[in-house]
């Protein structure tokens, strides 16, 4: 853009206020602009000039983001995709969504804390790419031999590669500088980690090709500001609500952009109900597109995402136990697919008992005995997660006792009681009364199976039957604990309900009748996924990385191999470029208090001084925003979180940069990307200590394990 077109465009920013009061009105209530005049009308020597950085526009100079763009996607293509086929064996988290995208295609039920359309599209990709499901994927390091794994970490790589292309277009959209806007693509094409994250059969890169679509299209649809209800405002409104229910799709970490797209939509609205030009009709209008746009549709298109989870896997897998026994109704060849079983519980009954907490197991006893000195010798009553004979239960009249009792702590859990199995043949004393309650109910509601949740009330002390969550020891066959918890606020720990129900003297149902339906189906995923999320907790001798450790490129993570003779890929971030995004976060802080005083005392700005001030209040402070909403919320997560969390923050941390850098940033980050790339495309040999390394002398802190 030349000083001419500069010039012109500060003209027109500092009109554009002006040219909106003048605009005049449809029938319809939209606005359209004033007829130009014919000064510019008439002669083919004058036009109004686009800004710098429009795609369409004609002018050779108007070409040349075209061409940087073009330039930054081939090189996002060329790192991600270089060695796509390395190592040929399972690499950390891939053992977990290769095998997942395995289970779509073979149709098998499964759980996991993260919402579907990641491990959907995985699936999917696979089974175009000639995968037919069969490789294990049972740990890393596991060779996939004959086995066509290339097409799902294509799939990854190919949404990897649009992030650096997603970062040039909205940072030349917000600053309209195509070298700003290079610099923040260059800083992604470069970065090891975003590399090795998009190379491997992971949400990730999934997870930030959605969040980046949905910046995108949200800044896109803020350029159309002037042209209300066309067709290229409905077109950014309407993708962006399709970006926003895939991020969600992918992680529950979607809801940050969510968040911020919510947010630049509330100060959107707050602006034109300023227009004192817009009708409160008109005002109604917009608010209702928003609302269908990014509310109605994302929410619907998420729920569908879920309809088709469902409808693909409905085949019995590992995943049944996580659900309740009406969810698993559904499922082909679980046992109580299609069966028949009295309806209401009676004495006499010999029914299973399923624990209502995530892997709470199913109530059991066996003959093995509790420990000398672990409370009472007596039998073990435990959950245990899968069918077995030894999860049968009697219901029965209580006989009169009046004997003593005598409590004792649970094995695991101290202040909840011990639970054991007395007695020969159904005869024992007082301690063996539970009373079986419907949760929510009153005294005497019938209880049906599958779907009544009833707790078990020990009749002499009033504590209520319990699935601590906590694993016995060997001696325990570790299986989970049962106690007789205290505490009688109803806990999905102490709520259970009936699943297999024998009783000879009462009719028959089909279990189909007790279906549950696709809303009580999608409500109970979301309720054990949440609950999954936050149960995830590190293992003992498990490194849990800490959020203060990201921004510094404090600790990597280990993706293939240890030692010498082994194949080794190290998760780590580009360090100069990482410390620059820390450095530059810092500037703008300094930069944007600056500028706010100024504005706040009245200093007289003028042409691009004008510009570049909107340009870092305004984009500038969108992309700090985004920052702070996707990496603020891990310090209050009591989940065990690890290195990769950050990447969606570090997104916004480098367009930032680009805002605030120069072009000396590319260069040094190309240098850096030279001596580190082989953390990402793996490396043999011996370790960074040793002076034969590739990696000797880079490894800068000690906490680099490479």
């Amino acid at each position: 853009m030349d000083g001419k077109q500069k010039e012109h465009y500060t003209q027109r920013q500092d009109t554009s206020a002006v040219r909106h009061r003048k605009t005049c009105k449809t029938n319809e209530g939209a606005e359209c602009l004033p007829q130009p005049s014919s000064e510019t009308s008439n002669g083919a020597n004058k036009r109004i000039p686009k800004r710098a950085g429009h795609l369409s526009s004609p002018s050779r100079d108007d070409h040349v983001p075209v061409y940087t763009l073009v330039l930054v996607l081939v090189l996002s293509v060329c790192t991600r995709f270089y060695k796509i086929t390395e190592p040929p064996h399972v690499c950390w988290d891939e053992t977990h969504f290769g095998k997942m995208g395995s289970y779509y295609i073979n149709r098998t039920f499964f759980f996991d804390v993260h919402p579907p359309l990641g491990k959907i599209l995985i699936g999917l990709a696979g089974y175009l790419t000639g995968y037919d499901g069969t490789f294990p994927f049972i740990k890393p390091g596991d060779k996939y031999e004959h086995h066509n794994y290339w097409g799902m970490r294509a799939f990854c790589a190919a949404l990897g590669s649009c992030l650096p292309p997603f970062a040039f277009l909205i940072v030349l959209e917000l600053s309209h500088s195509t070298p700003a806007a290079l610099i923040a693509a260059s800083l992604l094409i470069f970065d090891t980690g975003c590399i090795t994250l998009s190379q491997y059969i992971l949400l990730d890169p999934i997870l930030m090709f959605f969040i980046m679509g949905s910046v995108l299209c949200m800044v896109r649809f803020n350029t159309q500001r002037l042209r209300p209800f066309s067709f290229s405002w409905w077109f950014w409104l309407l993708l962006t609500g399709v970006c926003l229910s895939g991020s969600l799709g992918v992680k529950f970490v979607g809801l940050f952009v969510i968040l911020l797209v919510g947010i630049n939509t509330a100060f959107d609205l707050w602006r034109l109900l300023g227009d004192l030009s817009l009708s409160l009709l008109d005002f109604g209008k917009h608010l209702l597109a928003r609302v269908f746009g990014l509310i109605m549709l994302p929410l619907f298109l998420y729920t569908t995402i879920f309809a088709v989870h469902f409808i693909v896997l409905n085949r019995s897998g590992p995943g049944d136990g996580f659900f309740s026994s009406a969810f698993q109704s559904r499922l082909i060849g679980n046992n109580l697919h299609n069966a028949s079983m009295p309806e209401y519980l009676a004495y006499g009954s010999v029914i299973t008992v399923k624990n209502l907490r995530i892997a709470g197991g199913y109530l059991h006893s066996h003959w093995h005995l509790y420990p000398e000195g672990v409370g009472a010798h007596q039998q073990q009553v435990t959950a245990y997660l899968h069918k077995d004979y030894n999860n049968l239960w009697l219901v029965k009249r209580p006989d009169n006792s009046d004997e003593s009792i005598t409590p004792i702590p649970s094995p695991l859990t101290k202040k909840h009681l011990q639970v054991t199995g007395y007695g020969i043949n159904g005869s024992g004393d007082v301690n063996d009364l539970w009373q079986v309650e419907v949760c929510g109910g009153k005294k005497g509601d019938p209880v049906k199976v599958l779907r009544s949740k009833v707790r078990f009330l020990h009749r002499s002390t009033s504590c209520v039957l319990c699935s601590s969550g906590k694993t016995l020891p060997k001696w325990g066959w570790e299986q989970v604990e049962v106690t007789c918890s205290p505490y009688v606020k109803e806990t999905p720990n102490t709520q259970w309900n009936i699943e297999d129900h024998i009783n000879p003297k009462l009719p028959n149902i089909s279990l189909s009748v007790l279906k549950p339906t696709f809303l009580e189906v999608l409500w109970e995923s979301h309720i054990v996924m949440i609950r999954g999320n936050s149960g995830l907790k590190p293992k003992d001798n498990e490194m849990n990385s800490k959020p203060w450790h990201w921004p510094i490129n404090y600790q990597g993570l280990r993706f293939s191999g240890v030692n010498e003779t082994e194949y080794r890929v190290y998760l780590l971030g580009n360090p100069v470029i990482w410390w620059l995004n820390l450095l530059s976060l810092a500037l703008f802080v300094l930069m944007l208090t600056v500028a706010s005083l100024a504005k706040q005392r009245g200093v007289k700005m003028e042409g691009m001084r004008k510009v570049h001030c909107h340009t870092l209040m305004e984009g500038g402070g969108m992309l700090l925003l985004g920052w702070l909403l996707h990496y603020l919320p891990f310090y209050i997560m009591g989940r065990i979180l690890y290195y990769h969390h950050y990447f969606p923050a570090m997104l916004f941390s480098s367009m930032l940069t680009g805002t605030t850098a120069n072009q000396i940033t590319v260069g040094t980050a190309l240098v850096l990307f030279y001596l580190f790339h082989p953390l990402s495309y793996g490396m043999r040999g011996p370790l960074a200590q040793d002076p034969a390394s590739s990696m000797a002398g880079l490894r800068w802190m000690e906490s680099w394990e490479f």
